[in-house]
């Protein structure tokens, strides 16, 4: 499918020589590190490792300074990392935490401007103008999602309707009415209003949708042209987390040839996961990131546990920012099943591969003997749904043929009926790992 019009509107940073590039960002370097001094994590780590602003010569010079971990935002909660006086703070935004606690992250009047002017970048690269109308579907709170988006889209121009998550029926109304070209929420949820409309009576391609812009969870190109498909729309694929700024860091062009990362803002790593040392460009490795301009809570060599690889080859669009794939999955997300490392979007690739399979499935694995089992619960298409013992089988046993060819394992293969598996308004929640919650992992 082809994007209606050239989109040759960018920044003049976004075209930026190499060398100029790492000109500004080893300036920018040298002064996040001066910035971030007094912060008693950077200060400790700092000391230890005999670095300060004047030593920083070069943007090379960011593998001689501290990672950080989540569990460091963790161990200093709730604002431990505030780099600026409480009273300069203008938001405080926050994301879901395994302890019942949210990782807090907070924006001066500047942040939230620079943070604006990122996620209108990214918008304006996949196609956004001013005379377009753009319906929201992320939640509008702690999560960082709905506030960057819809501060990008009012700094574009463009018109917004805050629709928030949930209440799908509502959500395909308004659309409707108030005739939104442009659709912001997750992938999952995306296939979700397709699904919706239809139980509705309406068909998912006559909506006035004319593109997508889609984040907040990992998804396969498979799941794309399944959501292009169903829709009848343009998707397009950005990229954030809320400890480095919330979205905004990453998006993609018209030529849909990786995700531009927003380098004069962001100084980006590739690192192996286990050696923390650098893989070569193209490999897939942990995208490690540093804020180079946030003032409130900066973070340096940010290990985000997304796994990716990173393009520096030119782009037809003219910018020169060096790009990310699609997250492949997760260091913490990842399953050993067996001996054999497994991320859930390889399941997912499998199954969108077969005619016969809806988007919606779930992972469920369990020990309980001596050998990890995995079955997937996956959904059949109306279309597919069938009485046919011989019919039913033979979908099985695609699939199984399927995922074993991605994954090269077995996996217990249940088809459930359409509409049976449970749709999320946020990230989608795909596995269940009963090992965990024996204490077996």
């Amino acid at each position: 499918m082809d994007f209606p019009f050239e989109n040759r509107c960018f920044e003049a940073q976004e075209k930026l020589s190499r060398p100029e590039l790492r000109e500004l960002q080893a300036h920018r370097l040298r002064e996040l590190v001066g910035r971030v001094a007094n912060v008693p994590f950077y200060k400790d780590a700092f000391a230890k490792a005999g670095v300060n602003a004047s030593t920083i010569r070069s943007a090379d010079d960011i593998r001689r300074l501290p990672f950080t971990t989540k569990e460091d935002l963790r161990q200093h909660y709730p604002l431990g990392f505030l780099a600026v006086p409480r009273e300069q703070i203008a938001r405080i935004h926050g994301s879901s935490g395994t302890t019942g606690k949210p990782t807090f992250v907070a924006y001066t009047t500047q942040d939230v401007d620079t943070w604006a002017s990122l996620c209108a970048r990214f918008l304006v690269a996949g196609g956004l103008r001013p005379e377009h109308t753009v319906h929201i579907a992320f939640g509008y709170g702690l999560f960082t999602g709905g506030f960057g988006l819809h501060y990008g889209v009012e700094k574009v121009g463009a018109a917004v309707v805050p629709a928030s998550s949930g209440n799908t029926p509502r959500q395909i109304m308004l659309i409707q009415d108030l005739a939104s070209q442009v659709l912001i929420c997750t992938p999952s949820y995306a296939l979700t209003i397709a699904d919706c409309a239809k139980q509705k009576g309406i068909n998912p391609r006559d909506l006035p949708l004319e593109f997508a812009h889609l984040g907040g969870e990992p998804w396969t190109e498979d799941m794309r042209h399944q959501i292009e498909k169903e829709l009848g729309i343009l998707a397009f694929n950005n990229y954030g987390l809320s400890e480095v700024i919330g979205p905004g860091v990453s998006g993609e062009c018209v030529a849909r040839t990786g995700m531009h990362i927003q380098e004069d803002h962001f100084l980006v790593e590739c690192v192996n996961p286990d050696t923390l040392e650098p893989v070569k460009m193209g490999e897939r490795g942990e995208l490690v990131f540093t804020s180079l301009t946030k003032q409130a809570m900066p973070i340096i060599r940010y290990r985000t546990r997304d796994i990716a690889a990173l393009d520096d080859s030119p782009c037809p669009c003219g910018r020169t920012t060096c790009r990310m794939g699609r997250v492949v999955g997760r260091t913490d997300d990842m399953l050993i099943i067996r001996g054999v490392n497994v991320f859930p979007s390889q399941i997912e690739e499998a199954l969108l591969r077969v005619d016969g399979t809806a988007p919606h499935y779930m992972i469920e694995v369990d020990r309980p003997g001596t050998l990890d089992t995995v079955t997937v619960r996956v959904e059949m298409t109306p279309k597919f749904f069938s009485d046919s013992m011989s019919e039913m089988q033979a979908l099985h046993d695609r699939i199984d043929r399927e995922i074993h060819s991605v994954t090269g394992l077995r996996m217990s293969v249940e088809l459930v009926d359409p509409q049976s598996i449970e749709r999320f308004v946020g990230k989608a929640k795909r596995v269940i790992d009963r090992r965990r919650e024996k204490g077996l992992i």
